[in-house]
Order: C-alpha cells, then sequence, then structure tokens
C-alpha cells in the first residue's frame, strides 16, 4: 500500500518552513496550543478575507502574527480598527503578557495559491455550481498566471447529491510530486454543502528550486 504524505512536511528545512518559529523551551506544549488557538480564531474571524496563512513568530516577550490576505483592506478596518480589535483578541489568548505586532502582507496572485484556489472551489460547490465546471474554470485561472507551471484539484464526497461518495480530479500541466525540488503548493479545503462535507485538494506546482 502507498503512503501519502503531505507535500510541504516532506519538503520542510528544503524548501519550506515551520509556520510556527522561535525558542520554546520547557513551554513547548502551552505555546502550540496558543498557536493553534490564535489560528482557529483568525480564520473563523477572518472568513471572508481571503486569508492564505498565518505565520507566528516568538522573541521574547514578544509575539510577531504575519498574515498572508489577498484582501489587506478588510483585515485593517476602517481607520485600522479592525486590527487594533485583533490584537486585542490575540492577547486574550496569551496566557502570559506578551507585546503582539500584527504585520498583514498581500496576496496579488491569487491563482497562485492553492488555499486561495481550494477556498473559491469550495465556495463554488456550496453555492450548487457544478463540480467539473468549478474544476475547470479554477485550472483554467491558475495555469493562466504566470509562474505556474501545473495544478491538480481533486474534490471527494457526496457530489452532485448521490448517494454513494466518490471521488473526481483534474489536473494541467506538469506536477512532480515525489520530486524533493519540486515547488509544489498544496492545500486541503472544506466545502459544507445541504447533503454532506465534500472534500477539496489542491495542488499548484511552481517549477523546480535548485541551491
Amino acid at each position: 500500500m502507498t503512503h501519502s504524505v503531505h507535500p510541504k512536511v516532506f519538503r520542510l528545512q528544503l524548501l519550506k518552513n515551520w509556520e510556527s518559529q522561535g525558542f520554546y523551551g520547557k513551554k513547548y506544549p502551552q505555546y502550540l496550543q496558543e498557536d493553534e488557538e490564535i489560528r482557529q480564531m483568525l480564520e473563523k474571524e477572518l472568513k471572508l478575507a481571503a486569508l492564505e496563512n498565518v505565520h507566528i513568530e516568538r522573541a521574547g516577550d514578544q509575539v510577531k502574527v504575519t498574515l498572508r490576505t489577498a484582501r489587506p483592506g478588510l483585515v485593517i478596518g476602517r481607520g485600522g480598527k479592525r486590527v487594533e480589535e485583533l490584537k486585542k483578541r490575540i492577547e486574550q489568548k496569551l496566557h502570559e503578557k506578551s507585546k503582539v505586532y500584527l504585520q498583514i502582507q498581500e496576496i496579488k496572485d491569487i491563482w497562485a495559491s492553492a488555499r486561495l484556489t481550494g477556498q473559491w472551489v469550495a465556495q463554488q460547490l456550496e453555492k450548487r455550481f457544478p463540480y467539473r465546471r468549478a474544476m475547470s474554470q479554477a485550472i483554467e485561472k491558475s495555469f493562466a498566471t504566470r509562474g505556474v507551471e501545473g495544478i491538480r484539484i481533486q474534490i471527494a464526497g457526496r457530489l452532485n447529491g448521490q448517494e454513494i461518495a466518490r471521488r473526481e480530479k483534474l489536473q494541467s500541466g506538469k506536477m512532480p510530486r515525489q520530486t524533493l525540488r519540486a515547488r509544489i503548493d498544496y492545500a486541503q479545503e472544506e466545502a459544507f454543502c445541504t447533503y454532506g462535507v465534500i472534500g477539496v485538494k489542491v495542488w499548484i506546482y511552481k517549477g523546480q528550486e535548485f541551491d
């Protein structure tokens, strides 16, 4: 039997890095739980802001949170009020008093991001859009983006509300998933439909990286 490995874990310290960084020491379980609670809170609060990932970096009594989003205006809010609210919410998740810095990075090419592409496909499925057409449109838009050399989309569940769940996949271009130097962006999303949950997986290949 084959063994499935997460593409990011497969390439850690080679092409990818950890989403949480810093000196955790003996408080590793506490800090790890705080990081997970912060991520869940931010993803829930910024569900409509096209949030790609949350990077947390700790240094002493300082916590730096970097948000990569395609809609920075929704994160900042009018006059920066939303940012201050998010800072207070993050401080409430911390067990120790720390200074929180919130940095926002804008994503210009949303179709080069596997997570944002997966979110778009999931939203289309929740609106009862034909799944094959949604997958084809996402592949067409992503493959036309500069730097993207291949894309693969896979969905699984009760497609179109059928009684028996099945799996469908579409791919365009190259996808060398076994090559370590291949820069592959991977994401998994879920579409909550009236007839059940449909899983969406997206792989985007952006060429190879050489030292």
